[in-house]
């Protein structure tokens, strides 16, 4: 084994091959990534062919959009506070006891994330409304007066879309820290009790140092996902937001470039905070030491203490799947008009997912994109993660930026950029036909779920089986297809399965690139049938919890691939 050197193998001259499958993953990723972008830039600076910054003095004079602004953020903040203390509250227990039954629970806290959060709103709303289930339980209680409803929309419009966004982003914290936590050396923890730390003091100085990166690591996507959330505002009808600002001025980007100053300003706080957190997250780094394992932190939970960890789980789920119950109750009501819950039940509006003619051509549609946006991803995650781990290039670390970049990038500002920069464009028009630039969105946004993905499979296979294969004059293409590809494919599928089930339900891009009834994808029907008097907004159930069930079986799919690693894919 002495013969095989890493160093010999990431150190060989690249290949015809390997410089041609370089240069088409530069050039997509500089076309379809760094081109938007751009785009964005000029456009907020360039009027009429003049450097400006007249945009930026109109959008902080008109109250409305500082006002969006600011509760954009204030969201956002509230957001990663609420999903924090979640988090927290269930990773320490789960990182630190054995129990039985404790596979099975570490699988229910993805349930959070398997409907998207503007989906679980449909329900919550009819919830939620004057006369809806919440008002009418408080009435039978004799908790408020029948004359005079609480008006939770009105008024509590804010902390919804709070509550609703936390409730389905607390997951990613989650699987950031327990992620951290299993890179913990526990014998740091165990010299700091023989030294006398106990409890809060012990976490304070010693665990939560060693897991800020991680945490850092989730809490920037949940502020950035919370900061650039367009569904759920749109849905609960809160349009003084930031990203629902940007949609409406989609229509007229062209007559009023007023929308390119908002999307840049939305992308440079993205940019801020990441840059920001990331910075903290290297100031506050301390080392680790050997990997402890998760294994060598637990120890056995007496039957009490087990009770309690289940009895937390279950309490967080169920308050965390109710939007989704109210999804199926809605999906499922024959008839629900004044009453807590339906007066009839119907299996119709399932039936009808397969005849309605826009329900159906949108799921068919959905599964085109998807399919193909994932294979994207496949290619290029594989050979991205290939190049950062078994070759030495240059330009590695703006290589691994640009990968990891579409986490930290929104959906909406990716969206504008596409249809600003991609108008008139021959296969590229969305207003004409938006097929190829939605797989390209789609592949672009999920991207570094493949990638990092395919980097921890990499991680976890030694170089030496490839290194042999090359000394044996296998080309560049057959050591990929007959040693790489299959060391990893675990990785791989696993990666696969998140971008593919996210792609089912994209919103920004689906709300904002698809124009034609014919070209509309899952959620932008979902949108559509929510507005529509009659059935719609039940059909638009049921296809929510048809969305659901899927992305269900593709997360258990990706945790059975990548088990406890499965945070990684979820970190800058």
């Amino acid at each position: 084994m002495a013969a095989y050197s890493p160093h010999a193998f990431m150190g060989r001259r690249f290949s015809r091959f390997d410089l041609t499958a370089l240069a088409l993953v530069v050039v997509f990723l500089a076309v379809f990534l760094l081109y938007p972008l751009g785009y964005v830039v000029r456009g907020a600076f360039v009027v009429d062919r003049k450097p400006t910054l007249e945009l930026f003095r109109l959008l902080w004079d008109n109250p409305i959009f500082r006002i969006s602004l600011g509760n954009s953020f204030a969201i956002a903040l509230c957001v990663v506070v609420v999903s924090s203390l979640i988090g927290f509250a269930l990773a320490l227990p789960m990182s630190r006891y054995a129990f039985r039954g404790k596979q099975a629970l570490s699988a229910l806290m993805l349930a959070p994330m398997i409907l998207p959060p503007f989906v679980g709103a449909i329900g919550v709303y009819h919830f939620l409304t004057r006369y809806g289930s919440l008002n009418l339980l408080l009435m039978r209680l004799g908790l408020i007066n029948e004359q005079n409803p609480i008006d939770w929309l009105g008024r509590y419009r804010f902390w919804g879309v709070v509550l609703l966004e936390s409730l389905h982003l607390y997951p990613i914290i989650y699987l950031n820290l327990m992620a951290a936590l299993a890179s913990v050396d526990a014998t740091l923890e165990e010299a700091a009790r023989n030294l006398g730390a106990r409890g809060w003091r012990l976490f304070r100085d010693i665990t939560f140092p060693l897991i800020l990166p991680g945490y850092f690591a989730g809490a920037i996507i949940v502020f950035i996902w919370a900061f650039t959330d367009l569904g759920t505002p749109l849905i609960f009808g809160y349009r003084e937001v930031a990203p629902v600002k940007i949609f409406d001025q989609v229509d007229e980007a062209e007559s009023n470039p007023i929308g390119y100053a908002l999307v840049l300003i939305v992308l440079l706080v993205t940019a801020l905070v990441f840059v920001l957190s990331r910075w903290a997250a290297r100031a506050r780094w301390t080392a680790t030491g050997e990997r402890g394992g998760l294994r060598s932190r637990e120890r056995r939970a007496a039957p009490w203490t087990a009770a309690a960890i289940w009895a937390l789980m279950l309490g967080v789920t169920a308050v965390a799947v109710l939007p989704h119950l109210c999804v199926f109750l809605k999906s499922v009501a024959a008839r629900w008009s004044i009453s807590i819950l339906p007066e009839r039940y119907t299996a119709d509006y399932y039936r009808l997912l397969f005849h309605h003619p826009l329900a159906l051509s949108s799921i068919r549609f959905s599964l085109l994109l998807s399919l193909f946006s994932t294979a994207a991803d496949l290619a290029l995650g594989f050979l991205i993660a290939h190049y950062l781990t078994r070759r030495r290039i240059r330009g590695r670390a703006l290589l691994e930026l640009l990968a990891m970049l579409p986490l930290a990038l929104p959906g909406i500002v990716l969206a504008f950029g596409y249809l600003s920069g991609f108008a008139g464009v021959p296969w590229l028009d969305p207003r004409v036909n938006p097929t190829l630039l939605l797989v390209v969105a789609y592949s672009i946004r999920r991207l570094p779920f493949t990638v990092r993905a395919a980097i921890a499979g990499f991680e976890q296979t030694s170089v030496v089986f490839e290194e042999a294969s090359a000394n044996l004059g296998a080309r560049p293409l057959t050591t990929m297809r007959r040693i790489s590809i299959p060391l990893i494919f675990p990785h791989l599928m696993a990666g696969g399965v998140l971008a593919f089930a996210f792609a089912m339900l994209e919103v920004s891009e689906s709300l904002m690139l698809a124009f034609r009834r014919e070209h509309y994808p899952i959620a932008k029907a979902i949108y559509t049938l929510v507005g529509r008097i009659d059935d719609g907004p039940f059909v638009a159930s049921a296809m929510g919890i048809l969305g659901m069930v899927f992305l269900l079986v593709c997360f258990l799919l990706a945790a059975r691939f990548m088990g406890r690693r499965l945070g990684e894919v979820f970190r800058m």
